[in-house]
């Protein structure tokens, strides 16, 4: 009997809704199609619908591998199979069934609601905002980026098309939390990196910055490939509101935005107590809340299932604990070694070269490619620092006490971060049009053809000259510039 995929939803023993409807195809090839192999040996279900039993209450769905395969345990669903049927340990079966449950978008959307956003289907025509049974505004959704271009196919495993069709509405009953973490997922913004880790540099110690961008760049770059490897989708909308759209075309786990949070957090932690005193409790607690903030907010835009933002964060934790005893022997090495630069610059492109080659264009190249080359930069420029005699690190006996806070050093301070963040800003732009410019015209691309800076022989090195330039000024000349103007 020829069952139609809306039929095999509509009679899911346990409802259509339990089917989200992103996931309906991957449903349908794996309990129905019989060509989905799973469980070891190669082993294929074909299974066949009987109506009549649609509604037996001894039926049952199992989770596997974040996908809903029926199973036989009542007289509804009959099973013909070719091999002998796979079967998984107890424990293997509450894992996967763990893992789909953390995965579900519902536990998303979920999460959204009890922070005070609400998805709202339809409006009044013709404008911009319309309102709720209660009178309350419903505000348009804003995208925080612009995807460029069209997608004219669709991954089965990513949220790859982009259709400029009418936005979803939300509206916000808490504004207190939508604005709290709309500014804490801007902590794993560009915008952020670009002036926050510099300030430490110059207004805390150089020391500090070097290990948070090494392990910055190492957690970035494990969570990246990642994403491209396991081709796990983001949360669909619906039932989720998504309140970002640049990065939705890349896949989900784990989330970078709560590894970068949680690798800057706690790397900061357990280096600061050898430079600087202070209280390693409060520490910690700034540490733990940071962090939550940044991996919650990604649930709250929508951009994370639950699974990707605790991966991101486990992941991130072995990392430290695996490299943490080699920091101070890399340290040494960076600074010190004659080989430094050399394998800063020649590996970190390497890297930028190989990573994961997908079927479409995803941001995720891109924002790697900007990071190792930011990692190249200030590597080179903190060894020809040690070169050059002057590292700008604390020459006091360590840990030296916090500064005290004066008017006199907040002037000072906002003065470094401010005519440092103009400097970086600046190279970004002139890096970009030199190195567009020249590869434009190298591979006879019209300048005209913005869709050109995806190819990857021009994204790479363009963005990894770029940033290596970022990174040089950073870690080399800015400092020295505040010495010669009487700021350090």
């Amino acid at each position: 009997m020829a069952v139609t995929p809306a039929e095999r939803g509509a009679h899911h023993p346990l409802g259509p809704s339990s089917i989200p409807q992103s996931r309906q195809p991957d449903y349908v090839d794996a309990a129905y199609s019989g060509m989905r192999s799973f469980g070891g040996g190669g082993s294929h279900f074909i299974v066949s619908w009987n109506k009549e039993r649609q509604n037996s209450p001894d039926c049952m769905a199992a989770e596997l591998i974040g996908v809903r395969i029926l199973t036989n345990p009542c007289s509804n669903i009959r099973v013909d199979q070719p091999h002998r049927s796979p079967t998984l340990p107890d424990s293997s079966r509450d894992m996967q069934e763990l893992m789909a449950s953390l995965q579900d978008p519902e536990l998303v959307a979920r999460f959204q609601r009890r922070c005070g956003l609400y998805r709202v289907e339809g409006s009044d025509s013709g404008s911009g905002k319309s309102r709720s049974a209660n009178g309350a505004p419903i505000t348009l959704e804003e995208p925080r980026g612009q995807l460029q271009g069209t997608w004219d196919r669709q991954d089965s495993n990513s949220n790859y098309e982009y259709k400029d069709s009418k936005k979803p509405q939300y509206e916000v009953r808490n504004w207190l939390l939508h604005f709290l973490f709309l500014f804490s997922a801007g902590l794993g913004h560009e915008v952020f990196y670009i002036t926050c880790l510099p300030c430490i540099h110059w207004n805390l110690d150089p020391f500090l910055c070097r290990r948070l961008v090494n392990m910055w760049t190492l957690v970035m770059y494990v969570g990246q490939v990642m994403k491209d490897l396991l081709k796990l989708p983001r949360p669909p909308s619906p039932p989720v509101v998504k309140l970002e759209t640049r990065v939705d075309a890349e896949y989900g786990l784990p989330s970078t935005h709560a590894m970068a949070a949680t690798a800057i957090s706690f790397t900061l932690l357990l280096s600061a107590p050898s430079r600087v005193q202070f209280c390693f409790q409060t520490g910690l607690l700034i540490a733990v809340t940071l962090s939550s903030l940044v991996s919650l907010s990604r649930l709250y835009t929508g951009m994370h299932s639950v699974l990707d933002v605790v991966c991101g964060i486990l992941i991130t934790a072995v990392l430290i604990l695996l490299t943490y005893p080699f920091w101070e022997s890399f340290d040494s090495f960076q600074l010190t070694s004659p080989l430094s630069p050399i394998i800063a610059l020649s590996l970190l492109l390497f890297l930028s070269y190989t990573y994961p080659e997908l079927d479409h264009y995803s941001t995720t190249r891109g924002d790697t490619t900007i990071i190792l080359g930011v990692c190249a930069g200030c590597s080179v420029g903190y060894w020809a620092n040690v070169q050059l005699g002057d590292t700008f690190e604390l020459r006091e006996p360590l840990p030296v006490p916090l500064p005290t806070v004066t008017g006199l050093s907040v002037a000072r301070g906002a003065g470094r971060s401010l005519l440092g963040v103009v400097a970086l800003v600046g190279t970004r732009q002139i890096m970009k049009k030199l190195s567009l410019d020249a590869l434009y015209s190298w591979y006879n691309v019209p300048k005209t053809d913005k869709n050109a800076r995806r190819r990857k022989e021009i994204e790479v090195p363009s963005k990894f000259v770029t940033y290596t330039a970022v990174g040089l000024v950073n870690s080399l000349l800015v400092n020295r510039v505040f010495v010669l103007i009487g700021l350090l």
